[in-house]
């Protein structure tokens, strides 16, 4: 009978991205944690941002979806496909994420619209954490970038994401039917509304960003 266990000298690429990953992340939160101590703690997850539609996911903040005995906790989700965007950007999405886990912990009502529109009292709380954002006309204060006062508090852990961020997940191809490609290929749109047309390759390749407003160009159904 062949065995299933793993040698305990190999390590696999896998396992050495995961650890690396994961601790990098959870290191990052717990000094987010320390410096403000309004943002509570979280189980981190790590997964798919992409369902193979339009809408990519860089990260969640759930309250209350995990058990453990009596006591509830909240969840953080990374999505793996915008471990992408690098060191900063990741920084900016727990950070934002962040914000939103202070106004669970506050009793503030931060958004709406199923979460999604992000009203005047989360862009304080997000300026409170030390984020600069901006309006986007359909999701409200939510493009996040990191000034550099910000970046120099968590130096420390921008060299860890550095050293874990060794690879990412790619988009799921979309699968919701809509408007096909043509001779022109694809058109996309960012948060500010700038439109680029590209093929369908090179969209499923990978993320593309703006630099006016830091979004994603996601297709234009």
């Amino acid at each position: 009978m062949s065995s299933t266990r793993k040698d305990p000298e190999i390590i696999t690429d896998s396992d050495t991205i995961t650890g690396l990953l994961v601790t990098a992340l959870e290191n990052t939160w717990a000094a987010i944690r320390s410096q403000h101590p309004d943002v509570p703690n979280v189980v981190l997850t790590v997964g798919a941002g992409s369902t193979g539609g339009r809408e990519l996911t860089l990260g969640h903040f759930a309250p209350n979806r995990w058990v453990r005995g009596e006591y509830e906790l909240h969840e953080l989700f990374v999505g793996g496909e915008g471990l992408q965007r690098g060191t900063v950007d990741v920084l900016g999405t727990l950070l934002h994420e962040a914000a939103h886990g202070v106004a669970v912990t506050r009793g503030i009502k931060d958004t709406s619209r199923q979460g999604r529109w992000h009203n005047e009292r989360y862009r304080a709380l997000g300026e409170e954490l030390g984020l600069t954002l901006a309006h986007h006309v359909k999701i409200g204060w939510s493009i996040t970038t990191v000034p550099d006062q910000t970046r120099g508090r968590y130096r420390d852990e921008l060299d860890e994401l550095a050293f874990a961020l060794v690879a990412y997940r790619r988009r799921e191809p979309n699968r919701n039917g809509g408007r096909k490609s043509n001779n022109n290929g694809l058109a996309g749109e960012c948060g500010c509304g700038r439109k680029i047309r590209l093929s369908r390759t090179v969209y499923e390749a990978g993320l593309i960003f703006c630099e006016l407003c830091g979004s994603t160009f996601c297709e234009d159904m």
